[in-house]
């Protein structure tokens, strides 16, 4: 009997219908699109010779930025007090989810956020609303259960 052969050796992969977005305590519809990532800058240290003798590590950083339609931040700026701005939301985290045809969920949780931006741009022609809103981070916690 022949074998079956997967086309590729992860099988199905995970696309943009395989996440969930959780923010402020709950799932996230009206989202195009999270950008999220971290990075620690390294260089070599050089003594006596051509060759690096060791390495240095400066500060971590990480960064996010989620692109809403209008009605999504509508419907979180109806949770704050009349005249609110979302840049006064308190620190929150964004637990992302990954789900795999096998059923496995991979977790990744971008920890204290806050919005740093507010605002809209819309010009003729576009049939719906989407805003680009950056957000300062403290540290994402990668594959947490």
């Amino acid at each position: 009997m022949a074998e079956t052969r997967i086309i590729n050796k992860f099988g199905n992969m995970a696309g943009w219908n395989s996440i969930t977005v959780n923010l402020l305590g709950r799932d996230i519809e009206g989202i195009t699109s999270i950008n999220y990532s971290d990075t620690v800058a390294k260089e070599n240290a050089y003594g006596a010779g051509k060759y690096p003798i060791g390495r240095s590590e400066q500060n971590y950083e990480a960064e996010c930025s989620l692109t809403l339609y209008k009605e999504e931040m509508d419907g979180i700026r109806a949770a704050l007090p009349v005249g609110g701005r979302v840049q006064d939301i308190r620190p929150f985290d964004i637990l992302v989810e990954y789900e795999n045809k096998d059923g496995r969920i991979v977790k990744d949780r971008i920890r204290n956020c806050e919005f740093t931006n507010a605002g809209i741009e819309i010009e003729q022609g576009n049939g719906s609303i989407t805003v680009e809103h950056e957000l300062i981070v403290s540290h994402i916690e990668w594959n947490v259960i």
